[in-house]
């Protein structure tokens, strides 16, 4: 009789709990859908409601965002608290110098790299961080430290033609991101990884990096998962999670970096010649009044440069070299100008020169342009007051955000945007109104520290690529290859063809032949 007591008890006291949970996930659907301070901000009933919407479309999210935008218009809700623009004049009104809109914690927080400069929510504290950046980034250090991009993209060269000589196709998707690793390793320790020195170009690097992609969206639904793995053991790491072990190993490369830094300031053995990103991290006399960061805060710091650095410069790269070969006109007026500028074939491209070249820029613009930088949004929180947009009045703490995925393609600012055209850059009124609304390093207060540093591969790799090599063609790759998935940075598909390319003289299969027509859609 007692155990028949006790298992009625049991279950009445599972079923209360079952009442009381359905009861609890009723009261809060509705209290979002109907009566949170965003219930009149249009777009469908999920995402109002759930996170679990967003995280359903993972790495494709932001191409939701724009099929809810074509049904519902330019303000829309795409999680509980967050409402997303596609108007481009509200850009201004979010990102801009001395802008009140901060980033969100909880987003940003699901880098698990608090300490990093890009992830500080507080703009008084980020201030003081990007000023002892600011200089290592300047069009003048630039400038001082070319030497640097040229000696990268000369190894590229040397590589491809390595490569052709061979008979073999020429790995550019990770040559081109291996260049831009190594010019940021050098900038920040001043000893490069030399990815381009590996016999795969970093691909393992690369993978890794990729592979711990998928873990922010699930950071972004479960904070508390967040929370449990920056506080595990580095030894634990591995053993619990590969992507873990991946995320700790490269943050514990970033400790051992920062020491052998820090040793060799401590014995004076340090280049004062050749400042470098950390030397200028910490050094007492550029604090402020700040305490000099310890190295585990720095790591955070390590992590976020070279994820920054894998792939958004070499994205835009693959994009602008892969329209290149893929169409006759553009890799001809390419090469034509190239070659009135600099009719040595072995001449030096100086950056200088190269950015005043109008249809080199072009290319350059419309490799940004196609990579989208960030291709998802970047969330913001409406600071005290609140803010207006189209019409809709959005309360202090929304979040709110845009993305450079929809600026970028919108086709009143770019007609045919889908199409790599580098003449709508050559009309000095065009070229004023397409750059109004170029976004890829993001603008304002946290627009993109290494942005003069990301022209100057661009423009130098590009130039010496084109220049160096006649005739080449794609091999394999088509246009959804270079599809891409939305962790933050931009990755693309997983299984897909690598940007490769093959010389005049291939023998073999898979060969793409370029187009002819500069505005031909590829």
């Amino acid at each position: 009789m007692p155990s028949i007591v006790a298992s009625l008890s049991s279950s009445s006291l599972w079923y209360g709990v079952g009442i009381l949970l359905l009861g609890y996930i009723t009261t809060v659907v509705v209290y979002r859908r109907y009566f949170h301070p965003l219930a009149r901000i249009p777009g469908p009933f999920l995402p109002a409601v759930t996170l679990l919407y967003q995280s359903y479309f993972n790495g494709t999210y932001y191409k939701e965002i724009e099929r809810m935008h074509e049904k519902y218009g330019p303000i829309i809700r795409i999680t509980p608290n967050e409402v997303h623009l596609s108007d481009p004049e509200n850009y201004d009104k979010i990102y801009f110098m001395g802008s009140k809109f901060y980033k969100s914690p909880v987003f940003y927080g699901s880098f698990c790299i608090p300490f990093a400069t890009f992830c500080t929510p507080s703009n008084e504290v980020h201030k003081h961080r990007r000023a002892m950046l600011n200089p290592m980034f300047s069009r003048k250090m630039v400038l001082d430290l070319e030497e640097v991009v040229q000696d990268k993209a000369r190894r590229l060269v040397k590589i491809t033609s390595d490569a052709l000589a061979a008979n073999k196709p020429a790995d550019l998707h990770h040559a081109f991101r291996a260049v831009s690793v190594d010019v940021i390793t050098d900038y920040a320790f001043n000893k490069s990884y030399n990815l381009l020195g590996s016999d795969d170009l970093g691909a393992d690097f690369f993978a890794m990096v990729r592979g711990i992609g998928p873990a922010f969206w699930t950071f972004q639904q479960f904070e508390a998962m967040r929370d449990l793995a920056v506080k595990i053991p580095p030894w634990l790491a591995p053993k619990l999670s590969p992507v873990l072990g991946h995320v700790i190993g490269l943050q514990m490369e970033g400790v051992r970096q920062i020491e052998d830094v820090r040793t060799r300031m401590k014995e004076g053995k340090l280049d004062t010649k050749r400042p470098t990103i950390f030397s200028e991290l910490l050094d007492p006399e550029k604090q402020d009044g700040y305490p000099v960061p310890s190295t585990w805060d720095l790591k955070d710091e390590v992590y976020s440069v070279l994820a920054a650095a894998a792939d958004t410069t070499g994205n835009a790269m693959t994009t602008a070299a892969y329209h290149i070969l893929a169409n006759k006109d553009i890799y001809a007026k390419a090469r034509a100008e190239l070659f009135e500028a600099f009719p040595d074939p072995e001449a030096t491209l100086d950056f200088q020169t190269l950015e005043k070249l109008p249809y080199l820029t072009g290319i350059v613009k419309e490799g940004l342009r196609l990579s989208f930088g960030v291709i998802g949004r970047l969330p913001r929180v409406t600071p005290a007051g609140g803010a207006t947009f189209n019409g809709h009045y959005l309360p202090s703490g929304t979040i709110v955000g845009m993305s450079s995925w929809l600026m970028h393609r919108n086709p009143t600012i770019f007609p045919s945007p889908r199409t790599f055209s580098p003449t709508r850059w050559l009309d000095p009124e065009n070229y004023r109104r397409c750059d109004r609304h170029m976004v890829p390093f993001g603008r304002g207060t946290r627009q993109c520290v290494g942005m003069p540093l990301a022209y100057a591969e661009l423009y130098i790799t590009l130039a010496m690529f084109v220049h160096r090599f006649e005739g080449l063609k794609i091999y394999r790759t088509t246009p959804k290859d270079l599809e891409y998935e939305d962790f933050f940075s931009a990755y693309h598909v997983a299984g897909r063809e690598w940007f490769r390319a093959v010389g005049k003289e291939f023998e073999g299969n898979g060969v793409v032949e370029g187009k002819e027509g500069e505005e031909a859609k590829i």
